[in-house]
């Protein structure tokens, strides 16, 4: 019952769309409705602004790693945690508060990951810090760093679970950018610099 109770708790959380929110505090639109339609840190950066980004980032980072601290006090099985990381992850992906129309799950699987797998993460980071140092996009280091945590977490011989979870969000955060590996292959995604113009 508590492990239901977590992943319903896990899963609300994530559903959480800060993206959306911070877009209507600062500035009054729908960030759904400008640049690449996503509520994630990214388009809120081109779109908004570098602080409203920020708080973006902050509220996904805390949407992952706030349910997984609990599942922490509350469980012992590492399959059990790692269950409600993901489902902190889908509620982002997939929020109820915001008709399913969610981010791209990097940031509340960093959030998740931090408790589960600080040394793995780090090296995920290192690989998304010098991607987006060479190219200067922040899809392209997600997608290669989100690729990074499960073998990283399989050599620094996490816990199953936590493989599994991070080999799942990988799969995940890979779907929700197929847009951006489309326009990756094709040479057209935009970099970090470019901003989109609000009415």
């Amino acid at each position: 019952m508590v492990i239901i109770l977590l992943v319903a708790v896990g899963y609300a959380l994530g559903s959480i769309p800060t993206g959306l929110l911070v877009a209507r505090w600062q500035k009054g639109v729908d960030i759904r409705r400008h640049g690449s339609g996503n509520i994630g840190m990214t388009n809120v950066l081109r779109a908004v602004g570098k602080g409203a980004a920020a708080l973006t980032l902050v509220g996904d980072l805390a949407k992952g790693w706030i349910p997984v601290l609990m599942a922490g006090a509350w469980l012992t099985s590492p399959w059990a945690i790692g269950l409600v990381a993901l489902a902190a992850v889908i509620g982002h992906l997939y929020p109820v508060f915001a008709g399913f129309h969610g981010g791209k799950g990097v940031a509340t699987t960093l959030g998740a990951s931090l408790p589960l797998l600080p040394g793995p993460l780090l090296i995920a980071f290192l690989v998304f810090a010098t991607c987006v140092a060479l190219r200067r996009q922040v899809s392209l280091g997600s997608l290669v760093a989100s690729a990074a945590l499960p073998m990283a977490a399989l050599v620094w011989r996490s816990p199953a679970a936590y493989v599994l979870y991070a080999l799942v969000a990988a799969a995940l955060i890979w779907y929700r950018h197929r847009d951006n590996i489309q326009r990756l292959l094709a040479g057209t995604e935009p970099t970090i610099g470019q901003r989109v113009r609000l009415p």
